[in-house]
């Protein structure tokens, strides 16, 4: 297979050579790593802390939630793979939407998860803070957050294994502890060593297993979409990937199982075993994972949860700042931001891209702490961006079955168009939805309406400017995508 060949059969140079404008970056990662960074992507602090709004929304029927926001990450997560296999570059679904959709969808995408990931990593640096005021009362919040951001930084500008090497034992933290969190819950659900607690908070509390109606299970779609963003991460790595072909869809295939485990049976554990009504985790001895685990006879529970939620903020902020100033090289790399950041260190990573990002950062940590209403701002661009960004995924990936022979591709992604359609469909679905909710939502519509806007004027200034990278046709011989490395006989196929 040539990994270029259109439906006609022609080679595309400008989609190798816009993906060759990324190169120099080191091959270091591995499968393992990418498999458990995968992992870690997928699970943040909100669920360990009870995910307490989409459970508030939904009651028991949060499950539900859940189950109908994997089919629109499923469906993005499957999609990325097909592309990620044929171009692995560090730009990801922003080259990939420069490649099949437009430029200017392709800076939208990057600027856009850009800003997303500063916005969200800030307000990590600030609970990994707080979670170590838990053993360390006496101690400023903001010297446990300046100090934790400082060491991530300094190994994520090492080289991208040390990046790897970290995110790995954290997210084998996370998945340990969601793993004995199941097994316990299912445990004293059933009485196995213990009185049983039954099924009765499922359907005996005021309102049944739908307190609020379908209503409350859609708004809490919106949550659960959130909770999902981040398992974006892999496809950004595949750049940096030794074996991407294989690597990737090895580490998405499964993406649908991990979903299901991680979030929607141990979040019917949680509403099992806790009154929905009193699910809302503030400080970590509230979380429905202290209580199953004190319940249980395990002892410090709290400190142990403690451990655990401190290890998911510092993977979000690990790979948020990986996933920054990939962001950041990328568009460096095509002309959409200052050439300075598309260097690369001796060790090939983009050390200046991973400075400004960690500045913006701790900017974003800062305004969280000081002046939360302003935060809340910056947090409504980062809730439209992330829709944003699945949305142009989803796009991409259709004009991009549409230049190639679903014979040809490395991997091809099941059920292909209904689940794409289902999954878009979704999105613009929730994405509506927030802009008439008048209580919580709409203040990513009001904030991020604009900063579309913004990035549409600077595109179109660079452009003007003559700014922008162009393909060059030469560059295409040097920059083809792995995928043609893989012999027929060896491709994936179907996922």
């Amino acid at each position: 297979m040539t990994s270029n060949t259109t439906v006609s059969g022609h080679e595309d140079p400008d989609a190798s050579a816009i993906a060759g404008r990324e190169a120099g970056l080191h091959k270091d990662l591995s499968r393992a790593q990418l498999v458990m960074i995968g992992l870690g992507g997928a699970i943040g602090t909100g669920l360990f802390m009870g995910s307490g709004l989409a459970i508030g929304y939904a009651g028991p029927a949060v499950v539900l939630s859940y189950s109908i926001a994997a089919v629109a990450a499923v469906a993005m997560v499957f999609s990325l793979s097909e592309m990620a296999v044929m171009h692995p570059t560090a730009g990801s679904f922003g080259t990939y939407a420069e490649i099949y959709l437009n430029p200017w969808a392709g800076m939208v995408a990057r600027y856009s998860y850009w800003m997303a990931q500063v916005i969200a990593v800030g307000a990590e640096a600030v609970a990994a803070g707080v979670y170590m005021t838990f053993w360390f009362p006496e101690t400023p919040v903001w010297l446990w957050s300046l100090g934790f951001a400082f060491v991530l930084l300094y190994f994520n500008s090492r080289s991208v294994n040390n990046f790897g090497s970290i995110e790995y034992w954290f997210a084998l933290i996370k998945v340990v502890a969601i793993v004995i969190f199941i097994i316990l819950g299912v445990a004293m659900i059933f009485g196995i060593w213990s009185k049983p607690v039954g099924f009765h908070n499922l359907t005996g509390l005021p309102g049944g297993f739908m307190p609020r109606g379908f209503g409350g299970v859609w708004m809490a779609v919106i949550v659960a979409i959130l909770s999902f963003n981040g398992i974006e991460v892999i496809a950004v790595t595949s750049g940096e990937a030794r074996d991407p072909v294989r690597a990737i869809p090895a580490a998405l295939r499964s993406m649908a199982l991990r979903l299901f485990l991680f979030y929607v049976l141990a979040l019917a554990i949680v509403v099992t075993f806790v009154p929905w009504t009193e699910t809302g985790a503030t400080v970590v001895t509230q979380s429905p994972f202290v209580r199953v685990f004190a319940n249980s006879g395990i002892r410090h529970a709290a400190g142990i949860m403690n451990f655990v939620v401190l290890s998911a903020a510092l993977s979000s902020m690990n790979t948020n700042v990986y996933l920054c100033s990939r962001m950041l090289f990328s568009l460096s790399r095509g002309g959409y931001a200052p050439r300075f950041l598309g260097k690369l260190s001796k060790n090939g990573t983009p050390v200046t891209a991973i400075l400004l990002s960690g500045a913006c950062i701790l900017i974003a940590a800062g305004v969280s702490k000081l002046t939360p209403l302003a935060y809340n701002y910056l947090f409504g661009v980062a809730l439209f961006d992330a829709m944003i960004v699945w949305i142009i995924i989803l796009l991409s990936h259709f004009s991009f079955r549409r230049r190639y022979k679903a014979a040809d591709l490395p991997v091809r992604m099941p059920w292909f168009p209904v689940i794409q359609i289902a999954g878009l469909a979704l999105l613009c679905a929730v994405l509506v939805t927030m802009g008439l909710d008048k209580d919580v939502w709409r203040i990513s519509w009001i904030v991020g309406v604009p900063w579309l806007a913004l990035v549409s004027v600077l595109y179109f200034i660079l452009k003007a400017r003559g700014a922008l990278a162009v393909p060059a046709p030469a560059a295409a011989a040097a920059a083809a995508p792995a995928a043609a490395a893989v012999p027929a006989a060896e491709k994936t196929g179907a996922i």
